[in-house]
C-alpha cells in the first residue's frame, strides 16, 4: 500500500501569487499567451501552438462546430465531443475546416414547398432569422430564394402559407460568386445596403452567407490559429473502444489533433489506443491522453506515445467522481506533481510534453495559478458552456437567462464509452450532473475580459510569457481567513443592477 502521507491534496483556492518585480516591459500589450499544444524537442517549435492557453472540454453541451470556429478565431482550440456517432462527429470537424473567416455555412435551409410554420419552427430551433431556400432544403442545394424576418408576420399570416409565396426569389437577390474576397463581399453589402449576401457557385448552388452584422468582427482576428492551408485548427475527442473506426474517419475529415476522453486515463486501454494510433499514423496524427493526477500516470502515457497529457480527476463543476468513487486529487497538488515529472522527463530526454489542466477553475485568477504551477494550457467546460456559441439553447428561468450544462458522466450524456471498465453493463451510477449555468452572451466579449485579467496578473508577477511565469512565479498558501480578507468586507455594498 502506498500512502501519500505528506499530500494534503490542495485546490487552487488555497493559493495566491506573490508579486514579482514589475519592470517597464511588463505591460499587458507586451504579454504573449502563446503556448505549445503538443510535444516537441527542447529548442524546437511545437508543430501546433495556441495563441491563448484555452481549449474547450470534450462535452456535448460545450464543444460543437460553432464554438470550435469562434474559439479558433480567437486563438484557442476546441475538441469536438466524441459521444455521438462517428459520421456526425466527422461532419462537425468538416464544418470547422470548411469555414472561411466571414463566410458562414448555412445551417438554416428549407424548400419552396415548406410552410410558414416550418419557417417559424426553424427560427426557434436555430435562432437564425435568415433562411436559404434551396431546391432540396440542404445547405448546398440550388439557391431559389431567401426568407428573412421581413418577409412574414407571425401574428397575421397563415401558418400554412407555402414558402414560395412569400420568399424573395432568386431573380430579385443580389449574390456573390465563389472566389469573391471578403473585402469585395463587404463592399457589395455596403453599396446595396444589404443585411445578407448569399455566395453561390457556377451552378447556382448555395455555398456561404456573408452578414453585415459580422463586418466589424471580420476586420481582424490577430489571434486566429490556422494551418498552412489557412483553415482553422480543430480537435476531436475519441474513446478506447471504437478508435479503429473513429480515428480514420476524423483524420479523413481533416482533424488536427485528437484527445482520448476518459475520467481516468491511467489504463492499459489508453496505452493500447495510443500505440495503435502511432503505429498506423506515426507522428502525422497528434493525440493527447489522460486524465491522470500523478507522475506515474504521466510517465505511463508518455511512454505510450501521448503528445500531451491531461491532468485532473473530479475537479470539474459538474463532476462527482470523487463523491461517487472516492478517487481523485486536489487539482493544484495534482498539477504541481505532474509538472515536476514533466520537467524531469524533459531534462532526461530533451523532449517537452505539454500538460493540460482540466478542472478546478472557479475564478479567473485560478487560471493564472494553474499556468504558474506548470500547466501549458487549460481545458474548460463551464466557462465556455455559458456563451452564445455553445450547442445548447438559451433559456429563461424567472428573471434570469441560463444555458444547460451536463457532464459526460451523466445519464443524459450516456457517454459510457469513455469508461474503460466494460461500458454501461458495469456502470449503474452517474459521475456527472445535469445543471444550468448563467448565460453570459458572446464568447469574444467575455474572453477579452478574462485574458485582460490574466495579462494584468502576469505583469504583477513580472512575467510577459507563460514559460517565464512557470519559472519565476512565487506562490503562497493562504488561510481561509485571508481569503475572506481578500474580498469586500466590513462595508455595506450598494445594489448593482
Amino acid at each position: 500500500m502506498a500512502v501519500y502521507l505528506n499530500d494534503v491534496s490542495r485546490t487552487f483556492g488555497e493559493y495566491l501569487l506573490i508579486p514579482g518585480l514589475t519592470t517597464k516591459q511588463c505591460v499587458p500589450t507586451n504579454v504573449s499567451l502563446k503556448t505549445s499544444l503538443v510535444k516537441h524537442n527542447v529548442g524546437d517549435k511545437s508543430s501546433i501552438e495556441l495563441n491563448i492557453p484555452f481549449v474547450s472540454a470534450i462535452m456535448q453541451s460545450v464543444s460543437g462546430p460553432e464554438l470550435a470556429i469562434e474559439l479558433a478565431r480567437n486563438g484557442g482550440l476546441s475538441f469536438i465531443f466524441g459521444s455521438q456517432p462517428i459520421e456526425s462527429q466527422a461532419e462537425m470537424v468538416r464544418r470547422v475546416k470548411k469555414f472561411k473567416a466571414g463566410f458562414v455555412t448555412s445551417d438554416s435551409n428549407l424548400t419552396p414547398e415548406n410552410t410558414l410554420a416550418d419557417v417559424i419552427d426553424l427560427v426557434n430551433k436555430t435562432e437564425h432569422s435568415t433562411i436559404g431556400i434551396t431546391d432540396d432544403g440542404t445547405p448546398n442545394g440550388k439557391l431559389l430564394g431567401l426568407v428573412t424576418s421581413r418577409d412574414y408576420r407571425i401574428e397575421k399570416d397563415d401558418p400554412s402559407t407555402k414558402v414560395k409565396e412569400f420568399m424573395t426569389p432568386f431573380a430579385k437577390l443580389i449574390v456573390g460568386e465563389v472566389g469573391i474576397t471578403l473585402k469585395e463581399a463587404n463592399q457589395i453589402i455596403w453599396d446595396h445596403k444589404l443585411n445578407t449576401l448569399p455566395i453561390i457557385d457556377k451552378d447556382q448552388n448555395l455555398a456561404y452567407f456573408v452578414f453585415r452584422k459580422d463586418y466589424d468582427s471580420h476586420r481582424e482576428n490577430p489571434n486566429e490559429i490556422s494551418g498552412a492551408d489557412k483553415k482553422l485548427l480543430v480537435g476531436a475527442g475519441i474513446n478506447t473502444r471504437d478508435y479503429t473506426e473513429r480515428v480514420p474517419a476524423l483524420v479523413e475529415a481533416g482533424v488536427d489533433v485528437l484527445c482520448i476522453d476518459s475520467s481516468d486515463g491511467y489504463s492499459e486501454w489508453q496505452y493500447e489506443t495510443l500505440q495503435w494510433i502511432k503505429k498506423e499514423y506515426g507522428d502525422k496524427v497528434k493525440v493527447g491522453a489522460g486524465n491522470v493526477v500523478d507522475r506515474d500516470g504521466f510517465l505511463y502515457l508518455v511512454k505510450a506515445g501521448a503528445d500531451f497529457i491531461k491532468v485532473g480527476i473530479g475537479g470539474g463543476s459538474i463532476c462527482i467522481t470523487r463523491e461517487q468513487k472516492g478517487i481523485g486529487r486536489g487539482q493544484a497538488t495534482a498539477l504541481i506533481d505532474v509538472a515536476q515529472a514533466r520537467d524531469e522527463y524533459k531534462e532526461q530526454t530533451g523532449i517537452y510534453v505539454p500538460i493540460c489542466s482540466d478542472g478546478g477553475l472557479v475564478h479567473d485568477y485560478h487560471m493564472v495559478l494553474a499556468l504558474a504551477m506548470g500547466a501549458d494550457f487549460l481545458m474548460m467546460g463551464r466557462y465556455f458552456a455559458r456563451f452564445d456559441e455553445s450547442p445548447t439553447k438559451k433559456l429563461r428561468i424567472g428573471n434570469n437567462f441560463v444555458k444547460e450544462y451536463w457532464g459526460e458522466g451523466s445519464n443524459r450524456a450516456q457517454n459510457w464509452q469513455r469508461y474503460d471498465m466494460g461500458g454501461s453493463a458495469s456502470l449503474k451510477f452517474e459521475e456527472g450532473v445535469d445543471s444550468y449555468v448563467p448565460y453570459a452572451g458572446k464568447m469574444k466579449d467575455n474572453l477579452n475580459l478574462t485574458l485582460g485579467k490574466i495579462k494584468a496578473t502576469m505583469c504583477s508577477c513580472g512575467a510577459i510569457a507563460i514559460p517565464a511565469l512557470q519559472k519565476n512565479a512565487k506562490i503562497t498558501l493562504v488561510s481561509s481567513t485571508s481569503i475572506v480578507e481578500g474580498g469586500a468586507h466590513d462595508v455595506i455594498l450598494k445594489e448593482q443592477n
